[in-house]
């Protein structure tokens, strides 16, 4: 078996062979551990053995998780582990960095995402974004949220009304703006304008929704209502989410994987990583140790 390549493990309880942390710092290859109750679930997205170069410096080395179908997932690790990084190359963000290099695969419902002929247009609106600063157009909050569906050519309005009401429902903001859609989004407050990113994101019915720390700029108050949202949108989609908050990931996620300097040290149910985990290093981090 290839050193590097995903290990599946019995459950929570088996002791790990080797100080992980420790060989990645000397350079040498470790597997990953991934627990049963993940592996055997139905992914939509498997990233396969995934390696990414700024330039000079490898970000990301053999990276390898198959998302499971619906439910949260989320990735945590010190900053600058790649968590971001991986997350952006889902929908192929980092293409516009200079000096990118990847190798591997990632394939999203079986297709390849870094295929030649993928038109990376399209691909982008088969996964919603959500930022970690909220970033709603200088524009209606009607505009905002019917975005998508107009570059891709809808025109009738009955529809986009439709759409528009669907998804702001969906993100729980329809009762706060129905009265003022024509007004400016910039005029929301914070917390507001992250849930028209949701909302924006949602509303073209994406088959995955990435988001990247979408609560790190807000107050506990709109923190709160934004995970009571991932919550409720994840019965219908994926959603892969990048956070720095042990708290919050132990909350929202179903499934959680904890990454260090661009490898994936362990994967499983977030109970598990939590309370359970396998390799030494995750429960060091997650219990406050480092990182």
């Amino acid at each position: 078996m290839d050193p590097a390549s995903p290990v599946s493990v019995p459950g929570p309880d088996r002791e790990a062979s080797s100080p992980a942390i420790e060989a990645i710092r000397r350079g040498e290859p470790v597997a990953s551990v991934v627990h049963e109750r993940v592996a055997g679930e139905d992914p939509i997205l498997q990233i396969q053995d995934f390696s990414l170069h700024y330039g000079p410096t490898q970000a990301l080395h053999g990276v390898s998780l198959a998302i499971p179908r619906r439910g949260v997932t989320a990735l945590i690790g010190p900053s600058g582990c790649g968590k971001s990084t991986l997350l952006r190359s889902v929908n192929r963000l980092n293409d516009l960095i200079d000096g990118v290099r990847i190798k591997g695969r990632m394939l999203l419902n079986g297709r390849s995402i870094y295929a030649p002929d993928v038109d990376v247009i399209d691909l982008r609106k088969r996964m919603g974004m959500v930022f970690q600063k909220s970033n709603p157009f200088p524009m209606s909050i009607f505009e905002n949220v019917v975005y998508s569906l107009r570059i891709d050519g809808v025109r009738n309005r009955g529809v986009l009304a439709e759409a528009c009401e669907r998804a702001l429902r969906a993100a729980a903001l329809w009762d706060e703006v129905k009265d003022r859609l024509r007004g400016s989004a910039l005029r929301l407050s914070g917390g507001q304008q992250q849930r028209l990113c949701i909302a924006r994101a949602i509303a073209a019915d994406p088959e995955v929704l990435l988001m990247d720390e979408p609560c790190s700029a807000l107050d506990p108050a709109a923190t709160s209502r934004i995970e009571e949202l991932i919550a409720r949108i994840s019965e219908r989609y994926t959603v892969l989410i990048v956070t720095h908050n042990m708290q919050q990931a132990a909350r929202v996620s179903r499934y959680t994987a904890f990454l260090y300097l661009g490898r994936v040290i362990e994967f499983g149910p977030t109970e598990d990583i939590f309370q359970r985990p396998t390799v030494p290093e995750t429960e060091q981090y997650v219990t406050g140790h480092f990182g």
